[in-house]
């Protein structure tokens, strides 16, 4: 069980190197683009393209007060946009109800794919 242990210990100390590594070549990659004021590119053999997506950001205190139902609340316990978006789907939660309960944060993907 010890070289188990060991062995997880040096993967998670190589995942979180490798994880920093990838978030500066992320910030170069997004850096070229935004210079360039492109959005894909063929670079080599791999194709680069840069995704915008708008995530919500929920205020626990603020939708807990417009769905102040406790039946409601138990579904959600903790806010997760996931939960809270599939309520909005299956119309249990009306969006015009909590529009005021988050604020959009628009993030960028990268996705490199080999051609």
């Amino acid at each position: 069980m010890e070289k188990k242990v060991q062995q997880y210990y040096k993967l998670k100390a190589k995942q979180k190197e490798l994880e920093k590594e990838l978030a500066g070549l992320r910030q170069d990659i997004l850096a070229y683009f935004s210079e360039a004021g492109q959005t894909e590119s063929v670079i080599g053999s791999y194709k680069v393209k840069l995704v915008t997506q708008n995530r919500k950001e929920y205020d626990d205190d603020k939708l807990y007060q417009t769905l102040s139902d406790p039946e409601l609340w138990r579904l959600l316990s903790k806010v997760d946009p996931t939960k809270v978006a599939s309520l909005t789907k299956l119309k249990v939660i009306a969006e015009e109800k909590i529009a005021h309960t988050y604020d959009i944060k628009t993030i960028t993907l990268l996705q490199v794919d080999k051609q």
